[in-house]
């Protein structure tokens, strides 16, 4: 069953054109079977006919000479395949009732212009010649016509005659053209389904770009409205589905901006009036309680910034952006590799950026690898921190969540950068995961799709 699978094709164009050869070849072989039971019909028609025209013609013979030449006659008129006989019995009393042998018997009535012709078709048991000593039969049907001659020397007499017709043909029907007619058919109908299963499924194999474009991230991917119907229908649904998504992201990204833009002209108000205060420790908790509360509201911000796609995708160089960014940190870099991909170069850039910042914050240092495994770039950035526990590891990059649980201005912001990077790289086709390194320390991995 499974070599099976692997021989069935698995693109949608191969199919159509497996289905309709395969449906070609069938109704071919149909038509062969049918034409050869045809033939065969019309042979059987044929040698009855000749039958017929061959009794036909040796009755008035017989009429006109005595009993003893009549079965001299009947003796010269046998043949291999016909038994002719002149005998004072019938051998027939009357006409079966089945339709071959009514044909039979109207044929030869209406030839002689007379009635009293009796057929029947009969059965019989025929050996072959079998190489060991059983015998082995088959069934064969012959064909038996009685009828009564003019009485000589007072002294009835009827001809009987058992015929299994004339010689069959030497074969079946010529398979030769049969082959040529079918191969130029199969070039026929295989040229033109591979050009129609192109046309048919070039729509389904834009859909199917810009599918993979739109989870992504791209919300300005649409595909071309034409095709079949269905596929307009299909390409309609699509691209109207990427507008209301688009336009969510919009009014998202800017609810979001405004709420984070907002909150930064009350809290402005409540630090002004906290530093009033003349009670100094409460002065002091309430003015670092407002820094972290600023600190989460430009992180809100520039979460609801990195949700626009205003960025065109370009060609990167891994290589040369992933040395920017450790220079720009004073990180070790490790990137021998000439690795390219398709992506928004300032998004990416904050993106692991985000990743180098967390590595250097909580770990004191941050190493960058890039490698590349098949058609996937490989970004690995591991620090020497305290890790974080297992079950935690997924639950940070939700918006809002730090590895300490401090929430202190001096270990970091207000826990935004894993999640904003975890956007940016899902909207590159990538993943981002997190996990702990044996030898102590936190290990991030990225991987990117390469371009092809």
């Amino acid at each position: 069953m499974n070599s099976l699978k692997r021989l069935f094709p698995d693109a949608l164009a191969g199919r159509v054109v497996l289905l309709l050869a395969t449906t070609i070849i069938v109704a071919n072989l149909i038509a062969l079977a049918v034409l050869n039971f045809q033939q065969q019909r019309f042979d059987q028609q044929a040698s009855e006919d000749r039958e017929i025209e061959r009794i036909a013609a040796l009755i008035p013979a017989m009429e006109a000479v005595d009993a003893q030449v009549r079965r001299v006659i009947a003796r010269d008129a046998s043949t291999r395949f016909a038994r002719v006989r002149v005998d004072d019995a019938p051998l027939l009393t009357e006409t079966a009732t089945d339709s071959r042998s009514q044909y039979i018997s109207r044929s030869l009535a209406e030839t002689l212009g007379r009635s009293d012709v009796s057929v029947a078709i009969i059965a019989r048991p025929i050996r072959d010649n079998a190489p060991d000593r059983h015998a082995r039969y088959r069934t064969d049907s012959v064909i038996a016509i009685t009828m009564p001659l003019t009485a000589r020397n007072g002294q009835a007499e009827w001809l009987n005659v058992v015929t299994s017709g004339v010689s069959p043909r030497p074969g079946r029907v010529d398979g030769r053209p049969f082959l040529t007619v079918l191969a130029l058919s199969l070039l026929g109908v295989l040229g033109v389904s591979i050009a129609l299963a192109r046309h048919l499924t070039k729509p389904l194999g834009q859909l199917s770009r810009a599918a993979e474009a739109a989870g992504r991230g791209d919300r300005s991917a649409r595909v071309p409205e034409e095709g079949a119907r269905e596929m307009r229908k299909a390409a309609q649904a699509f691209n109207a589905m990427q507008a209301e998504i688009s336009q969510f992201d919009e009014e998202r990204v800017r609810m979001l901006a405004a709420v984070g833009h907002d909150l930064r002209t009350p809290m402005t108000s409540l630090r002004i009036r906290a530093e009033m205060l003349d009670d100094e420790e409460q002065r002091d908790a309430m003015v670092r309680t407002l820094e972290e509360m600023t600190v989460m509201a430009d992180g809100l911000v520039s979460y609801a910034k990195e949700g626009q796609d205003s960025e065109k995708m370009e060609p990167i160089d891994l290589g040369p952006l992933l040395e920017q960014l450790c220079k720009d940190r004073s990180a070790s870099c490790s990137t021998d590799l000439n690795v390219q991909v398709t992506g928004r170069r300032v998004g990416l850039g904050r993106a692991i950026g985000n990743l180098i910042d967390n590595a250097k914050r909580y770990g004191d240092d941050a190493a960058v690898t890039l490698e590349q495994d098949k058609r996937q770039a490989i970004i690995t950035i591991d620090d020497s921190g305290p890790g974080i526990p297992h079950d935690r590891l997924d639950a940070m990059f939700q918006p809002f969540t730090r590895g300490d649980d401090s929430r202190s201005l001096d270990t970091g912001g207000a826990g935004l950068g894993l999640s904003i990077a975890r956007t940016i790289i899902i909207a590159h086709g990538g993943r981002i995961t997190l996990e702990n390194r044996a030898e102590g320390g936190l290990r991030a991995v990225v991987t990117l799709p390469m371009d092809r």
